[in-house]
């Protein structure tokens, strides 16, 4: 049977489905590639997939069904950040009436076995929504050794070659490590997602999502934690004025923050981990933690010697439609790096397969996508940031902020202020970014998106009618302008 594909989004006749073993291999089951082989399987495509033998800790021999995202990152990581919240819930009951000891046990062992518990159950749930697909899986490390043809090693080092009209490539990222004298004595996240003991203190290098998350969940369970970054203020990228909000909250939670400060050796000692940063100063710690980015995961995928193009960072480079210099060849996910986030890769995944088998040629939007930082308290942006608004604006810009006590806060005393910011295109009175640092936020920005991604005004904002009492009615009470930026300003801080 012949079936039509899509080149350059005009649908072409394909050539004998029999000419190859499958319509579509993927490499890498995470959540783009197990999204792009079920759709694609959905739409009648006959679709093989193959992924490293499941470990919680990755390596170049270890992996999963689920990706890093169900397996060792956003799932385990968020059900850490529930646990480590418990302690700041705890410590809020007594002014509510609770009779809570002063002396409260935290059983790391315990939660570490909910969760590994949790990702198994997913890691089978992942099979089972491929098998009930009808694709075809394979356990092994999958190569590519010609523009139609993959090669997958199995455990016991058999190799298996197959055939296939489209390549997808989806094998995500891995954690990076500084080069610096005694890096081996650091862990990355895979590692601290699974540590057998709790440490009693930790160093965190980096300034992004991981450093700040696990900065939080170490403090929430009783960990000292020494936060070390490049930047004035931790979240590169973000709006400043939440960043500095974060890093107001995370001093205020315990942590302790070294602002400009990167770490040039690690010595093991008697007493633990001796750390030393580039300004002189010696930290002691049972752990170190580097959170210093993610490279793409292509070195063993054999692609440059069948002619794909890979960036600097070892990115596979690809069109709009996902596709690389190589016509049978795709990629989806974080190895490309474009946006690194899971639900992104799901749209990669699915943009894939409505192109390539679903006769409905799809190119991603990245326009307006929300996402949450899962500090205590969380982050949560859609949108431009403040600056980001300001450098593409043609027009004036409008910032209204709100900065208030939450009223859970005024019985239990606890001193942490939530912010929420609407930047707005003045001309057009168009919202153009939201973003909002306190409880709940992600769960309330997941809604507002809804909103930016219609292309709301402030107008409809302060028109539309708030839950009371809540703090997401903030969103739609701000009616006064905190400030106005003029056509042509440069933005006030870059931390």
């Amino acid at each position: 049977m012949a079936r039509k594909m899509l080149i350059n989004g005009e649908s072409q006749p394909n050539e004998e489905e029999a000419h190859y073993d499958f319509d579509l291999f993927v490499i890498g089951a995470g959540s783009g590639g197990v999204r792009a082989a079920r759709f694609s399987a959905g739409y009648g495509a006959k679709v093989g997939i193959c992924e490293l033998p499941f470990d919680p800790v990755s390596s170049e021999v270890n992996g999963g069904v689920g990706g890093t995202c169900v397996l060792r990152g956003c799932v385990p990581k968020k059900i850490l950040v529930y646990g480590a919240a418990f302690r700041g819930e705890l410590e809020d009951a007594r002014n509510y009436g609770w009779e809570v000891s002063e002396k409260i046990d935290f059983n790391w062992k315990k939660l570490l076995h909910k969760k590994t518990e949790e990702i198994i159950r997913l890691n089978g749930i992942y099979k089972r929504l491929l098998t009930n697909s009808g694709v075809k899986m394979y356990e092994g490390e999958g190569k590519i050794v010609g523009p139609n043809e993959v090669e997958v090693t199995q455990l016991d080092g058999t190799k298996l070659s197959y055939t296939a009209k489209h390549i997808l490539v989806s094998t995500g990222g891995r954690a990076q490590r500084p080069t610096i004298p005694g890096q081996e004595l650091a862990i990355t996240s895979d590692e601290a997602l699974s540590l057998e003991e709790l440490p009693k203190r930790a160093v965190i290098l980096g300034g992004g999502y991981i450093a700040v998350e696990f900065a939080s969940i170490w403090t929430g369970m009783g960990v000292t934690v020494d936060l070390c970054f490049r930047k004035e203020l931790p979240l590169r990228g973000f709006d400043d004025e939440l960043r500095a909000v974060v890093a107001r909250n995370l001093e205020s939670r315990g942590i302790n923050l070294h602002p400009r400060t990167n770490l040039t050796e690690l010595i093991k000692t008697e007493e633990g981990i001796k750390v030393i940063t580039d300004h002189g100063e010696e930290l002691i710690a049972d752990v170190v933690l580097f959170a210093t980015g993610r490279a793409p995961n292509t070195k063993r995928l054999n692609l440059e010697a069948v002619g794909v193009e890979l960036d600097r960072t070892g990115a596979v480079k690809v069109d709009e439609y996902s596709r690389t210099n190589i016509p049978s060849i795709w990629a989806v996910g974080d190895v490309t790096n474009r946006m690194n986030l899971t639900p992104v890769a799901l749209m990669e995944g699915t943009c894939f397969a409505k192109t390539v088998f679903g006769g409905q040629p799809s190119k991603p939007d990245y326009k307006d996508i929300a996402c949450a930082v899962f500090s205590i308290p969380p982050l949560s942006v859609v949108g431009l940031s403040e600056e980001q608004a300001i450098e593409q604006a043609n027009g004036d810009t409008l910032v209204f902020t709100s900065t208030f006590n939450p009223m859970k806060n005024t019985i239990s005393g606890r001193q942490e202020k939530t912010i929420m910011k609407l930047v707005v295109d003045a001309e057009t009175d168009k919202v153009v970014g939201a973003s909002m640092c306190g409880p709940d936020a992600p769960e309330i920005i997941q809604g507002i998106a809804v909103a930016l991604k219609c292309g709301a005004t402030k107008a409809q904002f302060d028109s539309t009618v708030g839950i009371h009492p809540s703090a997401a009615e903030e969103f739609v009470t701000m009616r006064s302008v905190t400030r106005r930026i003029a056509a042509g300003s440069k933005p006030k801080t870059n931390l």
